[in-house]
């Protein structure tokens, strides 16, 4: 028996919620569990239905979409959000990777693309990072403001560090700038199978695959900081 992926549709537009509907139920692997046509009603579903997707216009009334999905990811860290907006917009993107989204996408994308987004969103894939990845200016400002909220680091934020080490802290932020392992190891002066051995640390306590997740993981929890040590290590590039 084929374990279904549990969508719940959150648009104020009847007709739109309905179409989406219509090419979710054509999919065998596919089960509408619910539709919302506000933000308060979709977090009661997402609370009573427990989706593996959720699909949010990002433009709602009242709570808008990002506030939404940055709610319901609180709630329920696994489930997959795909943030659908109008007109693509670099400020949405920003805002949607903060709140934890794994894709951010054009409602007027093929049903096709939309249901291939959706099964590897329930997998836990992060499609997300390709936005980013094809836009170095929007990975840019996220990285900067994230390190600029950690310069002001508190008891409330230093929580959030919890999971990893400083040293892990401080190599994920080398990875996020771009640097290889050697250089890593160069510059925080260890070996490069120290360097490895934190790497793969940092992979299984987050639970991701690869380097480019633990980062975009790291971003949106703001984790990676600027201490003394990184800015020495800028001053001397």
């Amino acid at each position: 028996m084929v374990t279904k992926i549990r969508v719940l549709i959150v648009d104020d537009h009847p007709l739109f919620r309905q179409g989406i509907r219509w090419s979710l139920e054509a999919m065998p692997d596919m089960q509408v569990v619910g539709e919302a046509e506000n933000g308060q009603e979709a977090i009661k579903l997402s609370d009573r239905n427990t989706p593996d997707v959720v699909l949010i216009d990002v433009n709602l009334p009242g709570l808008n979409g990002l506030e939404v999905a940055r709610v319901i990811k609180r709630h329920h860290p696994s489930v997959g959000i795909i943030v659908l907006s109008v007109n693509e917009d670099d400020e949405q993107l920003f805002q949607a990777i903060k709140v934890g989204a794994a894709a951010y996408s054009s409602k007027d994308v093929h049903p096709d693309e939309l249901m291939d987004t959706i099964r590897k969103v329930a997998t836990g894939t992060y499609l997300i990072n390709d936005h980013v990845l094809s836009k170095p200016h929007v990975a840019t400002r996220i990285l900067s403001q994230f390190r600029e909220l950690a310069a002001t680091e508190d008891e409330a934020t230093a929580l959030l560090f919890a999971p990893l080490t400083s040293r892990e802290i401080e190599i994920l932020d080398c990875i996020a700038r771009g640097l290889s392992n050697k250089q890593i190891a160069n510059d925080l002066n260890i070996s490069s199978q120290t360097v490895k051995n934190h790497i793969t640390s940092i992979l299984k306590k987050l639970q991701v695959d690869d380097r480019t997740r633990a980062v975009m993981y790291a971003i949106k929890q703001g984790w990676i900081r600027m201490g003394a040590h990184h800015d020495t290590h800028n001053s001397r590039r």
